[in-house]
């Protein structure tokens, strides 16, 4: 069966000088050294004694050595081991705790973990030492873990995803088709997963300049100045920086927007549309454990569709892509396939997100939603955030969608404050009497004004609603 290291040593035979890698800061990696680098590296850890079935933490910035790390560790028949980012130290700890770490790899200041994270104290620390040159080798069993990562945590403990290297190659052909183009693409990636397809495919992946985790600190000029510096053809970015985006000016190299990660609001899209008219914008829904599930091009929205968001009815993403099974049980929307997660690193997470019928796995991903009459599916909010509201439980996020789109919206929450629904708005306070007067038309008489609304770490794009409960009660 094939891999990712299989199809990215090919794709270096036939493009070996093709800029692969773009790096922060404006140096670019060709796929003929980024393959040396990463045959170097598996030399040095090879002799180090890194084999099929060592579990290496890896915690360094996105750059052409991640990936040159990934291409090594898993040339040597290693898991990768990646802690979440937006949880700090307390990520590195439950990573190494969690997945039974034997190495750590580490760059930059990350190296410091060593020191303050006691888990990783005795155990082996490899360096980016280059060893002799020669050829990538490749101890791949398809059936092999060939990364572990974690879900944000933000509904407890965070879960241990294992992703084996067939796993991978599911989802290399479940996201393909979403990027395939017949021209030479440069492309903006905030997604890491989305560079790991374009190096096996011969595209050039331009990485962030900014932080992820600070992505409020992004200001439209430096997002600007980078995709003109780099000709960006194509950029890949979750919400909150389409919504950056969309303050920038002119950008004749831009022709396309790929998003997700988080809710892809209308009036976002209306808005990076109308600063750049020429730009095409694809949602993209999926979940950690199912990437993706459904995708949906901005032409595809009638207004019929505008009118049902508007209403409450929900937010359209399109229809399932050809490679997912999806289907809808009590409002919860299931999916299947070879790209979505069999399991979790401990089986007792397994209990209460996966459902086994026959000889088919079907996760169940806490998102409400429904299929209209055109076999699309809209989504109606998480499982389990319903407020009583005229009598009736009504997910939150359909109210949101349709509040997102009134005159002065910068964003809003609808939550239960004491059992009372409460529309908590941030914008500019002027409309807040329109505000009024909308809400009671929804049967919502208590409406919040805020500065800000709390947003999830990794992506800034979902309501913290816990965190917001708190800001609320104070």
């Amino acid at each position: 069966m094939a891999d990712l290291i299989s199809y990215f040593t090919r794709t270096v035979a036939a493009y070996p000088d093709r800029t692969a890698i773009v790096n922060a800061d404006g140096s670019s990696v060709s796929f003929a050294a980024l393959l040396a680098r990463a045959a170097k590296l598996a030399n040095t850890w090879s002799k180090a004694g890194i084999c099929q079935g060592d579990r290496v933490l890896v915690a360094m910035g996105i750059s052409s050595d991640l990936y040159a790390t990934l291409a090594a560790l898993w040339s040597l028949g290693a898991t990768v081991v990646l802690p979440e980012p937006a949880l700090g130290l307390a990520g590195v700890r439950h990573a190494v705790k969690t997945a039974n770490v034997t190495a750590f790899c580490a760059t930059g200041w990350y190296v410091g973990l060593r020191v303050v994270v006691p888990e990783l104290w005795f155990i082996q620390r490899l360096a980016l030492r280059e060893g002799d040159h020669g050829l990538l080798r490749n101890a791949i069993n398809s059936t092999d873990i060939a990364l572990i990562s974690f879900t944000s945590g933000t509904t407890g403990a965070p879960k241990a995803i294992p992703r084996s290297h067939a796993f991978l190659m599911a989802q290399h052909d479940a996201v393909a088709p979403l990027l395939e183009s017949d021209m030479p693409e440069r492309d903006l990636v905030a997604f890491p997963v989305f560079a790991l397809i374009n190096l096996a495919a011969g595209r050039t992946s331009v990485l962030p300049n900014w932080k992820m985790s600070r992505l409020a600190d992004l200001g439209s000029d430096q997002l600007a100045d980078w995709i003109k510096d780099q000709n960006v053809s194509r950029a890949l970015l979750p919400p909150a920086l389409c919504t950056t985006l969309s303050q920038t000016q002119s950008l004749p190299s831009l022709k396309q927007v790929f998003t997700g990660g988080g809710p892809v609001f209308p009036g976002m899209v209306a808005a990076l549309r109308q600063a750049h008219p020429h730009v095409h914008v694809t949602c993209v829904y999926g979940s950690t454990e199912a990437e993706p599930i459904a995708h949906l091009d901005h032409e595809d929205v009638s207004v019929d569709d505008h009118a049902a968001m508007q209403a409450g009815q929900g937010l359209l993403v399109g229809k399932p892509t050809a490679t997912t099974a999806v289907r809808i049980v009590d409002d919860e929307i299931l999916v299947a396939g070879d790209h979505v997660n069999q399991g979790y690193l401990d089986p007792r997470h397994d209990v209460e997100n996966k459902l086994h019928e026959n000889d088919e796995i079907w996760h169940r991903t806490g998102d409400a939603g429904r299929y209209d009459d055109h076999g699309r599916l809209w989504l109606l909010g998480r499982m389990g955030t319903d407020v009583c509201l005229n009598g009736q439980l009504t997910f939150p996020f359909s109210v949101e969608v349709a509040v997102r789109q009134w005159r002065g919206v910068e964003s809003c929450a609808l939550i239960s404050v004491n059992g009372t629904p409460t529309l908590v708005i941030c914008g500019d306070k002027a409309d807040f009497q329109t505000w009024i007067t909308s809400a009671h038309a929804l049967g919502i008489s208590e409406i919040r004004h805020v500065t800000a609304i709390p947003m999830d770490q990794r992506h800034a794009s979902k309501v913290d609603r816990k965190a917001l409960l708190l800001q609320l009660k104070t």
